[in-house]
C-alpha cells in the first residue's frame, strides 16, 4: 500500500469562511479536519497517509465527521475512500464540478435522507403461501421427488409468490411515505428476507409527519412485518458524482 501523503474527503458544504471539524483517525493516523475553499463551496477534508481500506474504524470515522458535519450543514457526502494526491487537485475537481455543487445544495439544502426496511415475519409468509395451492402441495411433499419441470413450475411459483408480497409493500407503504417525501429510491431486496427496502429525501420541517406516517402504518402492519427505520443520513442515495480528474486520477 502506498504510504504517500493525499487529502481525504468527507463532504462539500455551502462555506465561504475557513472552518475546522476537529480530528479523525484515519489509517491509525489523527489529523485535523478542515476546509478547502473555491467560490461559495468548501470541502470538508483531512491529510491523510496512503489509501485509506474500508475496514471498521476507517469507515466510521468517515461516517462520524458527515454526521459531525450535518449539525451545522446541508452537506453532500463523498462517498468512501476518495483521496487526492494535493490541495490543488482537489480545487481542480471543485472548479469541475462547481455547477453541479450548486444544483446540489439547491436540491438538498434542508433536507436529510432516512431508511426504512420492512421485514415479513415467518409466521405471517406461512399464512400467506397456505393461500396459494401450489406452494402448499409443494411444503406438504418432498422437494427433491417433483420432477424438472415441475422444479421450475414450483421455482416461478415461489419466485412470484414473493414479487406480489413485495408489490403489495410497495404500494401500501412506500407510495403512502412518497405523499411526504422530496424523493424515494427503492433499493434491493433479499427475496423472502426483505420485502422493501427503501431511502427517503425529506425536508427538514416534514421530519414530525413523516415519522408519524412511518408509525401509522407500522400499526397497520406489524403482524405481518418489523419496520427497520434509520436516519437522517446524508443523501448518498440521492448523491451520484464522479470525483475524477482526467490523466491523473
Amino acid at each position: 500500500m502506498s504510504t504517500q501523503d493525499g487529502v481525504y474527503l468527507f463532504c462539500a458544504i455551502r462555506e465561504k469562511v475557513p472552518k475546522k471539524f476537529g480530528t479523525v483517525k484515519l489509517n491509525e493516523r489523527k489529523s485535523g479536519v478542515y476546509t478547502i475553499h473555491f467560490n461559495q463551496v468548501s470541502m470538508v477534508v483531512s491529510k491523510v497517509s496512503g489509501e485509506v481500506l474500508p475496514n471498521r474504524n476507517n469507515l466510521i470515522a468517515h461516517q462520524q465527521i458527515i454526521s459531525e458535519v450535518m449539525k451545522q450543514y446541508s452537506v453532500i457526502p463523498m462517498s468512501f475512500g476518495n483521496v487526492f494526491h494535493s490541495k490543488n487537485d482537489v480545487l481542480l475537481i471543485m472548479e469541475h464540478l462547481n455547477e453541479e455543487f450548486e444544483k446540489l445544495f439547491s436540491h438538498l439544502e434542508n433536507k436529510m435522507e432516512v431508511g426504512l426496511k420492512v421485514i415479513p415475519k415467518k409466521e405471517w409468509l406461512e399464512q400467506e403461501m397456505k393461500s396459494n395451492p401450489l406452494l402448499t402441495e409443494w411444503k406438504s411433499k418432498e422437494k427433491e421427488h417433483a420432477n424438472f419441470y415441475q422444479q421450475i413450475q414450483i421455482g416461478e411459483q415461489a419466485q412470484n409468490f414473493i414479487l406480489n408480497l413485495e408489490e403489495k409493500a410497495a404500494t401500501e407503504i412506500y407510495e403512502s411515505l412518497m405523499e411526504l417525501a422530496e424523493a424515494g429510491k427503492l433499493n434491493k431486496t433479499i427475496p423472502g428476507k426483505t420485502l422493501m427496502n427503501a431511502a427517503f429525501l425529506i425536508d427538514a420541517n416534514d421530519e414530525e409527519p413523516f415519522d408519524k406516517r412511518v408509525n401509522e402504518l407500522y400499526e397497520i402492519w406489524k403482524d405481518k412485518a418489523e419496520f427497520k427505520y434509520s436516519g437522517p443520513w446524508p443523501a448518498y442515495n440521492f448523491v451520484n458524482i464522479r470525483l475524477r480528474i482526467e490523466g491523473k486520477l
